[in-house]
């Protein structure tokens, strides 16, 4: 059992701080340690109290964890003030596991978490010791000393952010209007993370991303494999968020995934892919169903077919077992999908054929279409060609239409919820 340690502020409603980072750890799997740097008086709906509890108490928690603790990483949160967050940089100096700096400054209900001097002290004393900070738009306005209203104002952020010493930015795009974009700065590199926009914020957000990230460090993955197991974690939690009180939802941290559940649901789809498709509606490459893990963030979270579904003889054979990462094709289309509807985790390939395209609007399906000759060179035509029939369309449609091009099999791609909603629409398509 690995260790991640959080240094942040108690929530006494339970959705964020302290309270937030613990649960997200142990849904990363591992064992929660804490530091308590204040104690506050909060809810769903307000910050009524703050008590930053004295330094030398901070700091003697810190010491007793790391004393007898083999810490593999730590996340800070709430800190408030320059003097708890000097004395938080000293107790972690000559620490060699990785920092992830969350620089808290308003609750998610709008209230002041931070003293004057808090965003001069931690720059100068915390964020030179960082792995990665990441602050959403407000708190990048004020680390970088420039406004961030859009994505170029947040790359240019994240670089006056790096230069005050930690090895990657990461600033939060939740808080920018449009669609949802993160943005890493590494290396000297920037890598733009792009996700679903929801309709809300919820209160805790922040700190399961930066504890999960924690979390998986601690676990060993590299910073960028953190980033984005933590990212997904934070997708499931806003599609488990809950209401605890009568102010904002919260975000459910301890969310769990039931990855079987959706490896059987694929087994079950293809078994009855084989009885229901019929020759004429079976590509020349053959067909794959897929279906991703709820927050899906990249190929290795969207399951498949392995040697997908393909005609052998007079009938249809499943090519292999199903597994994850086993159909980037699949994948693609799936992971586009999702970044416009969360819900919409799977689909199926089936033959395009001219005859048939009255029949899908006849049977009152939504259809996006794209034009393969407008492609851009070097992207790829499952990702580009899906995002454009859902802008085009205007929503997720239930059905994609790709007539094709010279080398290029036409194709219908069947989206839904789950196997068996994909299922159900299939089968109104060949039965008409």
């Amino acid at each position: 059992m690995r260790t991640a340690l959080t240094i942040a502020g108690s929530d006494s409603g339970g959705g964020a701080g302290i309270q937030a980072d613990l649960k997200s750890f142990a849904a990363a799997g591992v064992h929660g340690a804490s530091a308590i740097t204040c104690v506050t008086a909060q809810n769903t709906r307000s910050v009524d109290s703050i008590f930053p509890l004295p330094v030398e108490e901070v700091r003697a928690q810190i010491r007793a964890v790391l004393r007898d603790l083999d810490v593999r990483a730590a996340k800070t949160g709430m800190l408030y003030s320059g003097d708890i967050v000097r004395g938080v940089a000293d107790e972690l100096d000559g620490a060699r596991f990785p920092l992830v700096v969350d620089p808290v400054m308003v609750a998610t209900v709008g209230a002041s978490l931070e003293r004057k001097d808090f965003a001069a002290a931690l720059s100068r004393h915390l964020l030179p010791r960082a792995l990665l900070v990441t602050p959403n738009r407000h708190e990048a306005e004020r680390l970088s000393g420039r406004r961030v209203r859009s994505l170029a104002d947040a790359r240019s952020a994240a670089r006056a952010i790096a230069k005050l010493g930690p090895r990657a930015v990461l600033v939060k795009g939740g808080h920018l209007r449009g669609e949802l974009v993160d943005v890493l700065l590494h290396e000297g590199e920037v890598t733009e993370y792009r996700g679903y926009r929801y309709p809300a914020q919820l209160h805790g957000s922040g700190c399961v991303l930066a504890a999960s990230i924690a979390a998986y460090l601690a676990t060993g993955l590299g910073l960028i494999p953190a980033i984005e197991r933590a990212r997904q974690r934070v997708a499931l939690g806003f599609l488990a968020s809950y209401r605890a009180g009568r102010g904002v939802a919260v975000i459910n941290s301890h969310a769990s995934v039931d990855r079987y559940e959706v490896l059987r649901a694929v087994e079950a789809g293809a078994e009855a892919v084989q009885r229901l498709v019929p020759m004429d509606w079976v590509p020349e490459v053959g067909m794959n169903l897929g279906y991703a893990l709820p927050g899906a963030a990249g190929p290795e979270d969207v399951c498949a077919i392995e040697g997908r579904i393909a005609r052998v003889g007079d009938r249809l054979r499943v090519g292999g077992p199903a597994g994850f990462d086993a159909s980037r094709h699949i994948a693609r289309i799936i992971l586009t999908a999702m970044r416009f509807d969360p819900r919409c985790r799977s689909a199926i390939n089936l033959k395009y054929r001219e005859k048939n395209s009255t029949r899908l609007k006849k049977i009152g399906f939504a259809v996006g279409t794209f034009a393969r000759g407008m492609q851009p060179e070097g992207t790829s035509t499952m990702e580009w060609g899906t995002e454009q029939a859902i802008r085009k369309l205007g929503r997720v449609p239930d059905v994609i239409a790709d007539r094709g091009d010279v080398g290029k099999e036409a194709m219908v791609r069947v989206l839904g919820t789950e196997p068996k909603d994909v299922l159900r629409k299939v089968r109104r398509l060949v039965r008409g």
